[in-house]
């Protein structure tokens, strides 16, 4: 019998930097992903490059 690991390395909804944590800590957080016009997710590029004030 074959056997893994019970639970994800990195599960998804955890920050994974540290510059991330401290973002979603001062509601400064910008999606990774965000629905294109049909639906699909897409990168959010421009949220995450916009500057921020």
């Amino acid at each position: 019998m074959v056997t893994g690991c019970q639970k994800v390395l990195f599960p998804a909804d955890e920050p994974r930097t540290q510059y991330q944590k401290a973002d979603q800590l001062r509601d400064r957080f910008t999606p990774l992903v965000e629905p294109d016009v049909f639906g699909n997710p897409k990168p959010a590029l421009r949220a995450r490059l916009a500057p921020q004030n």
